[in-house]
């Protein structure tokens, strides 16, 4: 039985009834995220280091960034459209299944002595689409999962395992191990996605299909990326936020395009070294994971994921005028920070807006749109860094203040958000929507 007694908060002085726990099957799904996410920080922080045994030109090593971005530009309706049709458990399977593959396959050829520039930037395109079709999948099964309450603390926790393997244990281990072996790093990574394999074909037959509401007498959306696209242009709402989102994501895509080349050039860090470097902005990650649903409940999504663009702004500006090292790894921890902070209530806020028969759909137009910018804006900021490697932390900060200011009353009526607007309602409809508010 769910202990629901109710617990006191010291420093509130108010009295609120204890959490129940998220539960066994939501247990499994994070455990195959994490597996996944130890898999990923060995392929993240490998790729762009034997990419440096290639070439040392910055915009090479920016495609590499971009090339991880397109399959969610070709391949992100398609993927929701499969995560609504069929089964959500076999698909992450499958879909670590055709990582696991193209890790081996880049491992083999890095040991004959056969690796290519071309067959690093196929090997990353395989990656990005096996991403398209298990990150879909998961945040789609969530919902089936947890309550409604719980999205937001849900959410926070399997973004947590992700920062806290990807940097503190993966990125780290795969620069020592790099040291070693140009290969090594895709072989365990290799291993690491075969446990999400067996831990998702674990999980229950609710994981399998969206939960709907026994009061929705809606009819069964039909299987297509239509119905997805229809509904988010009729959401005022959650149209004017993937705007925003889009433009502040391919703001950090343009900042980030080559932040290996300026640890390593710039900052004078060495190559084995470079997982340290990402471990110590993990930190900042982490802490944004584990805080935001607090903040969240204290001063609501809003003014959480305003305040968390601003001081992204700030912290971009800061990692460009560091001085050393340990000032630029201090400001890029503030910056993965704010970033982990939108990231918590922005998920949540997608689980609660869109119906979960068509979620997958809306999160592939989501994705398609917002990530599918990013391969452009991480080659654009490729090419900034050829004139200087600090000049793509300028730019991105300017837009991201900027963008931040002209959506600053579209972000804080994220606190208004109740619930999903049906499908099948009009744009006139909408305004009569709890859930609704215009941008402006």
């Amino acid at each position: 039985m769910t202990d629901t007694r109710p617990e006191v908060v010291p420093e509130l002085g108010t009295v609120r009834p204890r959490r129940p726990p998220l539960g066994r099957d939501f247990g499994r799904l994070w455990t195959a995220a994490a597996f996944s996410n130890l898999a990923d920080g060995l392929g993240r922080t490998a790729v762009p280091l034997i990419a440096t045994t290639l070439t040392t030109d910055p915009l090479a090593i920016a495609a590499v960034g971009a090339l991880a971005f397109l399959p969610w530009l070709v391949f992100g309706l398609p993927a929701g459209m499969l995560v609504d049709r069929f089964d959500r458990r076999v698909i992450m399977a499958g879909a670590n299944t055709l990582r696991g593959s193209a890790a081996i396959a880049l491992a083999v050829l890095t040991v004959t002595g056969e690796l290519t520039i071309w067959a690093l930037f196929a090997g990353v395109l395989v990656f990005g689409l096996g991403e398209t079709l298990f990150d879909n999948a998961t945040n789609a099964v969530v919902p089936a999962l947890v309550a409604r309450g719980g999205l937001d603390r849900a959410n926070g926790r399997i973004q947590a395992a992700q920062i806290t393997i990807d940097s503190f244990l993966a990125q780290p281990v795969a620069g020592l191990l790099f040291a070693v072996s140009l290969a090594l790093p895709l072989w365990l990574g290799a291993l690491g996605y075969l446990v999400p394999i067996v831990l998702a074909l674990l999980l229950p037959a609710a994981a399998a299909r969206p939960r709907r509401d026994p009061e929705d007498t809606r009819p069964a959306s039909p299987i297509s990326t239509r119905t997805a696209l229809a509904y988010l242009w009729r959401h005022r709402y959650l149209r004017a936020l993937v705007i925003f989102t889009s433009v502040v994501g391919s703001a950090f895509s343009f900042a980030q395009a080559a932040t290996i080349l300026y640890f390593l050039d710039t900052q004078g860090v060495p190559p084995a070294a470079i997982g340290f470097v990402t471990a110590g902005v993990g930190v900042g990650a982490l802490a944004g994971s584990l805080v935001a649903p607090l903040l969240v409940d204290r001063f609501g999504r809003g003014a959480v994921m305003l305040g968390a663009n601003l001081l992204a702004a700030v912290s971009l500006a800061l990692v460009a005028a560091a001085p050393g090292v340990v000032l630029a790894v201090a400001f890029y921890a503030l910056m993965a920070f704010a970033v982990s902070t939108w990231n918590v209530p922005w998920g949540a806020l997608r689980q609660l807006i869109v119906p979960g028969d068509i979620f997958g759909r809306v999160l592939g137009v989501i994705r398609s749109l917002t990530w599918g910018l990013f391969p452009i804006a991480t080659l654009a900021g490729g090419l900034a860094a050829r004139v200087d490697l600090r000049l793509p932390y300028i730019i991105a900060a300017g837009v991201t203040l900027a963008a931040t200011a002209v959506a600053s009353r579209l972000i804080l009526a994220a606190s208004r958000q109740t619930g999903p607007l049906p499908v099948s309602a009009s744009t006139d409809a909408q305004a009569t929507q709890p859930n609704s508010s215009s941008s402006s």
